[in-house]
């Protein structure tokens, strides 16, 4: 049954989102109604809000969403009403990806998760009879009540802190996953991390955890840089020190530079520093995005010579219903603190989280909407 509730709608790009009364369409059989309570705000939704990336108007964004199951359709079995769930990235589950274990790289993943639009190219939101794009990463979870598709929902437990929780599921899953899935930090091994936002420092623990001997942390911001070590950088590095690479090299040692790196900023200066000081077999990878048809400098002669990787990431690589419980069960160790990282806002004061995050005054805004 169609119901309203209340969204923040983009009409256009680059314009302001609007507290605005919707309505909610009827639940599909592959679908789940979540009441939502928490929402973390992404780099990723000021990008597609500002037209940086390849969405369509007018959108209801965000995809880190946290609440509690309203209604499930037909086709959902794991979850009931009641349940607390987080939500993630959605994926079709049946193309070659998803079957050999990479939902990330979903081969429908842009119309799925960019596209804004279910599978049958319907709109679950419409506004006076206008259709609203709001599938974003098949949530959506700006608004009250979302639709939500049934591959985004991560249940958890009772007693979960949904507040404190709901940035796991893209941002915090990211730069964790990057370096214990992709990139697979040996332990006693050394990496680089530029660009100490939420994704970055989310890497920084990570890196903790898998027990790197070296961990260095690059940004611009002083302040940053301090929380960087306060939650396991061994060293850091002002990103606009002329001397660099000279210096990353150093700090690396052996191997002629890094063992790993990843570069958070998605600066195209910074990505070609990141691959230049990668040491012998040194592996390194993007999650941060620039806008589409930038392109980077490789030295390839020492590129070959090295045997240096340089590889693309989304998501971490990580499998959502795996990757959030590990990373609440590390939180709960004292090995993921990321409640250092997050502040909360009521979603009246939407404006002033996407402000202070688009100013650099806060790392993770997340909206309360209970």
């Amino acid at each position: 049954m169609a119901r309203t509730t209340s969204a923040l709608v983009v009409n256009s790009a680059g314009a302001k989102p609007e507290l605005t009364t919707i309505t909610v369409d009827s639940l599909q059989e592959d679908e789940v109604l979540v009441q939502m309570h928490a929402t973390g705000v992404c780099h990723t939704d000021l990008s597609c809000m500002a037209g940086h990336l390849p969405v369509q108007f007018p959108n209801v964004f965000g995809h880190e969403g946290a609440g509690v199951v309203l209604e499930a359709g037909s086709g959902v079995t794991d979850v009931q009403v009641g349940d607390k769930v987080l939500l993630s990235y959605n994926f079709c589950g049946g193309c070659g990806q998803c079957r050999s274990d990479f939902p990330a790289y979903c081969e429908k993943i842009l119309q799925l998760n960019f596209g804004g639009k279910r599978l049958n190219g319907s709109s679950a939101v419409s506004f006076n009879g206008q259709e609203i794009f709001s599938n974003f990463f098949g949530q959506s979870s700006f608004s009250k009540v979302a639709v939500v598709s049934k591959s985004s929902i991560v249940p958890v437990p009772p007693d979960t802190d949904l507040l404190l929780f709901a940035p796991l599921g893209c941002g915090m899953q990211t730069g964790a996953g990057a370096i214990l899935n992709t990139l697979d930090v040996r332990p006693g091994s050394s990496v680089v991390i530029f660009g100490t936002g939420c994704v970055g420092l989310s890497a920084v623990m990570a890196a903790k955890i898998r027990g790197a001997r070296i961990i260095v942390a690059v940004d611009l911001v002083s302040e940053r840089l301090s929380l960087a070590c306060e939650l396991g950088a061994t060293h850091t590095i002002r990103g606009d020190n002329p001397n660099i690479r000279q210096e990353i090299i150093d700090l690396c040692g052996s191997s002629r530079g890094s063992d790993f790196a990843l570069d958070c900023s998605g600066a195209i200066p910074v990505i070609e520093t990141m691959i230049a000081t990668l040491g012998i077999r040194g592996k390194a990878a993007s999650v941060g995005a620039p806008m589409p048809g930038k392109k980077v400098e490789v030295e390839v002669f020492s590129h070959l010579t090295f045997g240096r990787q340089y590889v693309g990431c989304h998501q971490g690589d990580s499998i959502a219903k795996k990757m959030i419980p590990y990373l609440i069960h590390e939180h709960a160790q004292g090995r993921f603190p990321l409640e250092k990282l997050v502040r909360v806002y009521n979603f009246n004061d939407f404006s002033d989280a996407f402000e202070d995050m688009q100013g650099g005054k806060v790392l993770k805004p997340v909206l309360r909407w209970i």
